[in-house]
């Protein structure tokens, strides 16, 4: 499994590092692999979006025993399954390589500025589509934009921030 997990993550680097050149006076390696990375998962957040809300949820809410989701909602959280994990790994192991924590207490803490991620989703769709009758994908795009700012410092100096 160690191999496979090695082969992934350097096929993943030869990749993203191949296009390095082209950013290299305006980016660092490790701005422009979390951008790339972190554009990958965006991209991937987005597009399971706008694919649940619109096919599996059709816009409708979504009933769970006694609990009503709006279909935004349901959406976001099913995209979110998809993308906390790949996140995960893309973060640790092709953009914040150089950390030595231990893996479980980098998870606990991506987990905690994942949670800041989920709420400022979910305060900024309420607001966007509920409270101002915006379109649900764009508003999703605009929420992006904040939430990746906040992510990326959060990630940088807190959850793979290296050891002093």
């Amino acid at each position: 499994m160690q191999q496979v997990h090695l082969w992934i993550s350097k096929s993943i680097l030869q990749v993203i590092d191949w296009f390095y050149p082209i950013f290299k006076k305006i980016l660092p390696l490790q701005t422009y692999r979390y951008a790339a990375c972190g554009g990958f998962n965006t991209f991937l957040d987005i597009g399971l979006f706008f694919l649940s809300y619109q096919f599996i949820f059709k816009k409708e809410p979504f009933v769970l025993g006694s609990l009503t989701i709006g279909p935004h909602i349901a959406a976001f959280l099913l995209a979110f399954l998809i993308t906390f994990p790949i996140g995960f790994y893309l973060s640790r192991y092709v953009v914040w390589q150089e950390t030595d924590a231990r893996k479980r207490d980098q998870l606990g803490k991506y987990f905690i500025v994942v949670i800041g991620c989920i709420l400022l989703n979910y305060g900024f769709l309420k607001i966007f589509v509920d409270g101002w009758g915006w379109y649900a994908t764009p508003s999703k795009m605009l929420t992006t934009v904040f939430v990746v700012a906040f992510s990326y410092f959060s990630q940088k100096y807190y959850t793979f921030k290296p050891k002093q």
